[in-house]
C-alpha cells in the first residue's frame, strides 16, 4: 500500500516542490496550507506522516503537533519539522516539543526522500 503524507505548509511554491519530489518517490500526498487545516486533515485521514511548517497563519506548526499529538486517534503519526530555523540548539527544541525529525529550509530534496525513509523506516 501506497504511504500516505500529508503537507502542512502556507507557501504555495515550497507546497509544490515537496509533493513534486515525493510523488516522484511513490509516496500519496495530501496538502494543507494552514495548522488548523493540518489537524482537520490528520484527523480525517491519519497519513503514515506529516511535513509540518513551524511558521503558518491560522496556528502555527508547533501547536498543531501539540494537538495532533493530543488525539489518541492521532499520537502515532509520524511527524517532521519544516523549519527555516537553523541556529544551534533549534533542533535540540524542535525535537524536545515532539517531532520525529526535523529539516531545515532551504529544503534538500536529495536528502528529503532519505530522512523520509528513515522516519518512517520503510520504502515507498
Amino acid at each position: 500500500m501506497q504511504q500516505r503524507i500529508l503537507i502542512v505548509e502556507d507557501n504555495p511554491l515550497n507546497r509544490l516542490l515537496l509533493k513534486d519530489v515525493l510523488e516522484f518517490h511513490g509516496y500519496e500526498i495530501m496538502e494543507a496550507g494552514d495548522g488548523q487545516a493540518g489537524v482537520e486533515m490528520a484527523k480525517k485521514y491519519k497519513p503514515d506522516l506529516i511535513l509540518m511548517d513551524l511558521q503558518m497563519p491560522v496556528m502555527d506548526g508547533v501547536t498543531a503537533e501539540k494537538i495532533i499529538r493530543g488525539d489518541p486517534d492521532t499520537k502515532n503519526i509520524k511527524m517532521i519539522a519544516v523549519t527555516s530555523f537553523a541556529m544551534s540548539g533549534d533542533k535540540e527544541r524542535i525535537m524536545e516539543a515532539g517531532f520525529d525529525h526535523y529539516i531545515s529550509k532551504p529544503i534538500n530534496i536529495r536528502e528529503l526522500p532519505v530522512l523520509i525513509e528513515e522516519v518512517l523506516g520503510v520504502r515507498p
